[in-house]
């Protein structure tokens, strides 16, 4: 058997209810300690450029963010001049990233949805959809990726761009190596930690210097799976970077990110 079919095999474990747990897990006060987690100007000076580049050298004016958060990535691509529309499941999420946008002068356009029905809540076509901030590990079913996707997917202009990160999961499940925090959970004072990773699930616990303390539970996502299921969802010239370099050892970054296009052919539902 290989590591796909076991990936998906695993899927069938899970009801929706296991995609369904982020919204028990971002309590109001985990998302209100969320920003203290990140460290936002920490984490712009580690990702420079990357996504911006990417994004511009593709001619994207338009830019979805499906996976807000407490709006990070909205803000900075709408300082960087791109037209972006940002959603999340959660609303607690949404309404920190609105406050977060304001405090920086950028006015958010946000809207509530899950992305299994994504298409059914946003209106338009966008040259680029990002996920990112390891997020679509938050889904447990291979049905619900796949789903997720074709609204992805459908949402993009032909020729539009997807970017979708994921952690290394690889390297934790082959236990070659062990997560830093250099490059997307910055805070000083903070503890992030794989607490318990097997094959259908990864437990972090996140400590606060005030001794607040948080659990995430998401599915280890390979990387050779991901890739391919992109692939299957109708895009192609994948491309995939590890903390934002383009060659590394497998065992090497903390986080992949891969860079796929819609065909120009138009893709519906």
């Amino acid at each position: 058997m290989t590591a796909n079919t076991a990936q998906i095999l695993v899927d069938d474990l899970f009801s929706l209810s296991g995609t369904d747990r982020y919204k028990e897990e971002y309590v109001f006060s985990f998302v209100e300690k969320w920003d203290e987690l990140i460290d936002w100007d920490r984490r712009a000076a580690a990702e420079g450029d990357f996504f911006v580049d990417v994004l511009a050298s593709r001619g994207v004016k338009t830019v979805l963010d499906v996976a807000t958060g407490t709006g990070f990535h909205s803000v900075m691509l709408k300082q960087s001049g791109f037209d972006v529309t940002s959603a999340d499941g959660s609303a607690l999420m949404l309404r920190k990233a609105s406050e977060n946008g304001l405090r920086r002068g950028q006015s958010l356009t946000t809207v509530q949805a899950d992305w299994r029905w994504l298409a059914n809540h946003i209106e338009g076509r966008f040259d680029a959809i990002v996920c990112l901030g390891n997020s679509f590990t938050h889904l447990f079913a291979d049905q619900d990726r796949r789903q997720a996707l074709a609204h992805f997917y459908a949402l993009l202009n032909p020729g539009g761009v997807l970017i979708l990160d994921q952690r290394n999961y690889d390297a934790l499940l082959d236990k070659t190596a062990q997560p830093s925090r250099k490059f997307y959970y910055c805070g000083k004072d903070v503890c992030a930690r794989p607490i318990h990773v097997d094959d259908t699930i990864a437990r972090f616990r996140y400590e606060f210097s005030d001794g607040a303390a948080f659990q995430l539970e998401m599915f280890p996502l390979r990387r050779a799976y991901v890739q391919r299921l992109i692939c299957e969802s109708g895009f192609e010239a994948i491309a995939t970077y590890g903390d934002f370099k383009e060659t590394v050892r497998e065992s090497e970054p903390d986080f992949y990110i891969h860079v796929a296009k819609k065909s120009k052919a138009n893709g519906k539902l």
